[in-house]
């Protein structure tokens, strides 16, 4: 290596360990719990629970590979029915997701049903002091902060 090269190749070594810190640090304090879920025929489902200034953030998504399919779709927490809804699967994945930000704490579960199939998942919602970042410009979208509406 020449020696004009040796100072730029340091100094962006250098610059790249401080940014590996940086990076974790960002990410530490965001948590959310994530399952797959069961599902009676071949349809798959994915329970993600994170916690958030207004509550508890619950997205259930359910993959059934086939489009216009409509779903009833129930979420509790600690056995109580906290919403009640339906979804239909859209193109191009064949897959509905749900969003709703609910108050509380504790198990959090969702079930969808359909005509001779039922997708369940279950997960605790993560403790009050953790946190999950902004997923991006889309992150509310058809948020309806916990109301059926």
């Amino acid at each position: 290596m020449t020696r004009s090269l040796i100072p730029l190749t340091l100094t962006l070594f250098a610059a790249a360990l401080l940014a590996v810190p940086a990076a974790f640090a960002k990410g530490s304090h965001h948590r959310a719990v994530r399952v797959h879920g069961v599902c009676t025929q071949n349809s798959t489902s994915k329970l993600k629970v994170s916690r958030e200034d207004r509550g508890v953030e619950v997205e259930f998504e359910v993959d059934q590979n086939r489009n216009a399919v409509p779903w009833k779709v129930v979420l509790r927490r600690n056995g109580h029915r906290v919403a009640s809804l339906r979804a239909v699967t859209h193109a191009p994945s064949g897959s509905f997701e749900i969003r709703r930000v609910i108050g509380g704490r504790g198990r959090i579960s969702a079930r969808a049903t359909r005509s001779g199939e039922t997708c369940t998942a279950s997960s605790r919602a993560p403790l009050a002091g953790a946190r999950i970042g902004d997923d991006g410009a889309g992150h509310d979208v058809g948020d309806d902060h916990g109301r059926d509406g």
